[in-house]
């Protein structure tokens, strides 16, 4: 029973840490405004198939090792660590916005063809990138269902949820309301400067994985020395007592703060949006 004090209590000592580090993350107070219908976080299969490994390779540890702290240890690292060394959302944002950058560019290409604004925006659906494809889909069957077209490209300035997306909906508004000529070669140039942001973008993820992948490497090593001097050696048998239980949890703690940290250094804080909520009205850019 004894040994059982300094496992709870190192357990109670990570979920404090944890706990206090996902407090300080910075919470997107904007993006949850514009969301109407909150949704519940279901555990997915793969994180319960994780979390069940882990439950069990920590009662192999105990068992073999002797560590009550390895019952905690092992889930925390079987699922904490694959999220902190994974590569940081920018990835997704990039292609997204070379998606944008792509389909401007081809509904530049066909207002120089002479057609009007809402059939332009329905003939680029076929060649829609991936990455944006659902927004555009819903954008032409919006003006499909005689949605004014203002109110349809707020709609789909929302659902992009960007900056760029912003820009690029508020020439396409401008656009709507003034049904001049020029919009061809505005959207052109603003592609070409979403092209060089693109470039940039890529060029500061490519210099942030030098040391993530350091990193990475560092922490599995790390751990393959731990468990292997854990089972074989004599070097940390003085863990086993309940002062060192409590020192582990510290270190270990130590440890993951600074993934966390790292983490957090890594990714990029978007840029705010300028555009009204759709439900705000179609008034005001």
């Amino acid at each position: 029973m004894i040994p059982l004090i300094p496992g709870v209590a190192g357990a109670l000592l990570v979920a404090g840490v944890l706990g206090i580090l996902l407090g300080l993350r910075p919470a997107p107070i904007e993006a949850a405004a514009r969301t109407p219908k909150p949704t519940r976080r279901r555990t997915s299969g793969r994180t319960r198939l994780l979390l069940l490994a882990g439950c069990g390779l920590g009662v192999v540890g105990w068992l073999v090792t002797g560590w009550v702290l390895a019952v905690v240890i092992a889930p925390v690292a079987v699922i904490g660590l694959p999220l902190l060394l994974a590569a940081p959302p920018e990835a997704t944002r990039i292609l997204r916005l070379e998606a944008m950058e792509e389909w401007t560019r081809s509904l530049s290409g066909v207002l120089t063809v002479g057609v009007g604004l809402e059939q332009a925006l329905v003939a680029t659906l076929r060649s829609t990138p991936g990455p944006i494809s659902g927004e555009v889909q819903r954008l032409v069957a919006r003006l499909r269902a005689r949605w004014d077209t203002e109110a349809a490209l707020r709609a789909f300035a929302d659902e992009l949820d960007d900056s760029t997306g912003d820009l690029i909906a508020a020439n396409l508004i401008l656009g709507a309301r003034r049904r001049g000529a020029g919009l061809a070669s505005v959207l052109d140039g603003l592609a070409e400067s979403v092209a060089a942001d693109v470039r940039a973008r890529r060029q500061v993820e490519a210099d942030r994985a030098k040391p993530r992948s350091t990193a990475r490497w560092v922490t599995i090593i790390s751990v393959g020395v731990l468990v292997i001097l854990a089972i074989s050696g004599s070097y940390v048998a003085p863990y086993r007592s309940p002062l060192g239980q409590v020192l582990l949890v510290v270190l270990l703690s130590a440890y993951v703060a600074t993934l966390v940290w790292m983490r957090q250094m890594a990714n990029g804080r978007p840029l705010p949006r300028f555009l009204d909520h759709a439900d705000d009205g179609a008034g005001a850019l």
